[in-house]
């Protein structure tokens, strides 16, 4: 008997009185490979080339796998079935996996967000000056949305100085209108705005978020900036109030006890009850000149201090012997210092310093001023220098005055620190401070320090000015 050879796609042989009758089992089973296809579509391009590819996948199964092949026509109920099973299938899927793909995308463009974000916050967070956070902004925007340039426009602040940052720095912004201006704005209103150019002016979801997420970040940062220099200008009026409220204190104390006992002297010469050929006239007046003395000082020490802190303290340098200027200090001192012993140790032959005279007068008057009020009676007060190298020279005044607790040492040069009671020994608290002032002028260092046996005030001076070494000293003839 004759076989035919097999077909690829055998034509199915109808039963009689079944015309058009197919095997649908086999066809099911075929079915399972074009179904990929809008699976593979749908993950690579998305939820429409997926609905496509499933579409397309539909009218190449009934072409090809229902008969009447290559045409449209189903004669079937269950070969409708079939394809109508199919197509919803494959939407379906293609559905799902779109969706899993824009998921994905979505979630990755969260990701990018936060990274983004949490970069620009670590970079803004240690960071103080307004320009410096406006340059790191507008570099993070350029780079976060690959602009061709980016502008941080700050508004002008309490001084009246505007603020305008660019990325890449020192290059002119464009001159076409910018892609996007977005404001930095704030709870207390806008402290500027961004403004960025690029390429490409569209901008999608993702995009649409993150640039106003850094305009809110950057705000942030430069409010905080705001904040911080608004604290620090309190901080200093408030220790500005607080100086300008010892001294008052101190100074008006100061000035009363002085100006009663010249008042009091005053007013004795001009009773008549005192001869004027008597002692106590003789006293009187030296109470008043000796008070005057004090109040003189008391102003000068005022009018020092604040050139001091104005930075307005002219040095008028030149080659001085250090031993003159310490028996000058010293012979104007005898008086006061009557129940003291006054012990100078300072070669003769010490190289010359280059100092303003008149100024370190002063800061030996004070130094040993101090020494005078904490010192017990009847106790020395050395004044002593020696050269430390070819550099400088260590000058030293100390007495046995008690010790100083060490939390007071390196505050004692402070404006109006008082290691004692101010009802116990007088002063403002400004001799030390302007001692401080007068040597650091100079390019020397002071300090103070406990002794086994009392209490010293140290300080350098430099032997070097303006490169030149100390002349030779003058040889007796």
């Amino acid at each position: 008997m004759y076989s035919p050879p097999p077909s690829a796609f055998p034509e199915p042989i109808a039963p009689p009185g079944k015309s058009g009758y197919t095997q649908s089992a086999a066809s099911l089973v075929v079915m399972e490979a074009p179904e990929q296809r809008p699976l593979c579509a749908a993950a690579l391009w998305g939820l429409g080339p997926g609905i496509t590819a499933a579409f397309c996948a539909f009218l190449a199964f009934n072409i090809f796998f229902i008969p009447p092949y290559y045409t449209l026509v189903v004669h079937q109920t269950q070969d409708v079935i079939v394809l109508l099973v199919f197509f919803i299938v494959a939407v379906v899927i293609s559905q799902l996996v779109g969706r899993a793909r824009a998921s994905l995308a979505e979630a990755q463009a969260r990701e990018r967000e936060a990274t983004h974000l949490y970069e620009l916050s670590a970079a803004l967070a240690g960071l103080q000056g307004e320009e410096a956070i406006a340059r790191t902004l507008a570099e993070r925007i350029r780079d976060a949305f690959q602009a061709t340039a980016v502008e941080i426009a700050v508004q002008p602040d309490s001084a009246g100085h505007p603020l305008s940052v660019r990325a890449p720095a020192d290059t002119a912004p464009p001159r076409q209108q910018p892609d996007r201006l977005v404001p930095l704005m704030t709870a207390r209103g806008p402290l500027g705005e961004i403004r960025m150019w690029r390429g490409a002016p569209f901008f999608d979801p993702a995009e649409g978020r993150l640039l106003p997420a850094f305009a809110s970040q950057g705000a942030l940062a430069l409010e905080r900036a705001t904040l911080a220099r608004a604290e620090t200008r309190a901080k200093i009026l408030e220790e500005s109030d607080r100086l300008k409220s010892s001294l008052l204190s101190s100074v008006s104390h100061e000035l009363r006890t002085p100006l009663a006992t010249i008042k009091a002297a005053a007013t004795s010469l001009r009773s008549g009850e005192v001869a004027w050929a008597s002692e106590a006239r003789d006293e009187l007046i030296a109470a008043i000149d000796e008070e005057a003395d004090h109040l003189n000082r008391l102003v000068g020490n005022l009018l020092d201090m604040s050139r001091i802190e104005a930075g307005a303290l002219n040095l008028k340098r030149d080659w001085n012997l250090l031993a003159e200027i310490v028996d000058g200090v010293i012979a104007r001192m005898r008086q006061a210092a009557e129940r003291h012993r006054l012990e100078v140790e300072v070669p003769e032959d010490l190289a010359l310093v280059p100092v303003d005279h008149v100024l370190m007068e002063q800061v030996f008057t004070n130094l040993i001023s101090n020494c005078l009020k904490y010192a017990p009676p009847d106790t020395p007060i050395r004044v002593g220098a020696r050269a430390m190298g070819d550099e400088s020279l260590l000058v030293q005044v100390s007495n046995q005055g008690p010790h100083v607790p060490e939390e007071h040492l390196e505050h004692i040069f402070d404006k109006f620190y008082r290691v004692t009671a101010a009802d116990r020994v007088t002063g403002t608290g400004l001799g030390l401070s302007i001692c401080r002032g007068i040597v650091e002028a100079h390019g020397g260092r002071i300090w103070a320090e406990n002794l086994p046996d009392g209490f010293a005030f140290n300080f350098t001076l430099p032997l070097v000015w303006d490169g030149t070494r100390p002349p030779s000293l003058p040889t007796e003839a």
